[in-house]
């Protein structure tokens, strides 16, 4: 997706912010254990607004008649790029991202004051991280300790992910695209799946299948922790263990799908590990396959967004 796609919706946004200035922070990196971290993911949020992938960044979008948007990240730093990868570093990142100002991440606090001056609110994910928080309470104490230079603090704190839920429930051909691949892809590693099942075998063994094929056709990563179920395992309604040998006259349940690009597929899929229904377990697939083709009839323009569920 080129950047003009993310600026258009930076600028959608604030067009509906009405005046004030919005906050979005990108998730930040987890300690796996002493000297590695969890693979990082992005803030959906953040993500959305500027395709910006890496770590310890912050978008602060100004609304106005003219709104600019500000980009604070990581300086570039030729050492850490060795032991970690490749850094823009703010200028290379207002460039490719299509942003009217960039920063590094150090500087957030100190402009944050003068960002924050005499505007008439604050959008920002109150209450999502105690953390940030405390820093944005710190940052309208800043401004409201510039009152008597004639300096006005924000009257107002809203939550940025009202006007940001509304817009990501519409999706741009691009996005629906990339659902679509991620869709295929995962379709393709459950019937992998589906080839490698045989008694003996154990969950484990089938979910490295299913990461092999998410790999191989480019998505990045599980959408989520997938679930490989055989027999009483699937009753366990977020089973991950995915450790037990799967046995003759078992079902196996399958709940597994990639992440592409920030956008994720969900599949679930019940079947027998022989390869053969037991005449009772033919009739709960047959009770569940006419409820889902009930559901999908369901779905239709004009339509409550229940009526599926239903």
């Amino acid at each position: 997706m080129n950047y003009q796609n993310y600026t258009q919706r930076r600028h959608r946004l604030a067009d509906q912010m009405q005046g004030g200035v919005a906050v979005i922070p990108t998730a930040p990196e987890r300690p796996r254990n002493r000297d590695s971290s969890y693979p990082y993911r992005f803030d959906s949020y953040f993500h959305y607004l500027t395709g910006f992938g890496e770590p310890e960044a912050v978008l602060v979008l100004v609304a106005g008649a003219v709104p600019k948007s500000i980009l604070f990240c990581r300086e570039k730093n030729p050492e850490r790029e060795v032991w970690d990868g490749f850094r823009y570093g703010p200028e290379a990142a207002r460039e490719a991202f299509g942003l009217d100002e960039a920063h590094p991440i150090a500087m957030l606090d100190e402009m944050m004051t003068r960002l924050l001056a005499d505007q008439p609110s604050l959008h920002f994910h109150l209450g999502a991280d105690s953390n940030w928080d405390a820093r944005a309470v710190g940052w309208l104490n800043a401004v409201r300790a510039e009152v008597r230079n004639g300096v006005a603090a924000p009257s107002a704190i809203r939550d940025v992910r009202v006007l940001l839920d509304e817009m990501r429930l519409i999706k741009s051909t691009e996005e629906i695209a990339t659902m679509r691949r991620a869709a295929e892809i995962s379709t393709a590693a459950h019937r992998r799946a589906m080839q490698q099942v045989r008694p003996g075998r154990h969950e484990y063994e089938i979910e490295a299948e299913i990461l092999h094929e998410f790999r191989c056709h480019g998505a990045q990563a599980p959408a989520y922790s997938s679930i490989v179920a055989g027999g009483a395992n699937a009753c366990v309604l977020h089973y991950v263990d995915n450790s037990s040998a799967l046995r003759e006259g078992d079902l196996l349940l399958i709940d597994a799908g990639c992440e592409l690009d920030g956008y994720a597929a969900d599949i679930t899929r019940t079947f027998p590990v022989n390869g053969r229904y037991s005449a009772a377990q033919k009739d709960v697939y047959e009770v569940v396959l006419a409820a889902q083709a009930a559901a999908i009839g369901a779905v239709k323009i004009g339509a409550s967004w229940d009526d599926p569920h239903q």
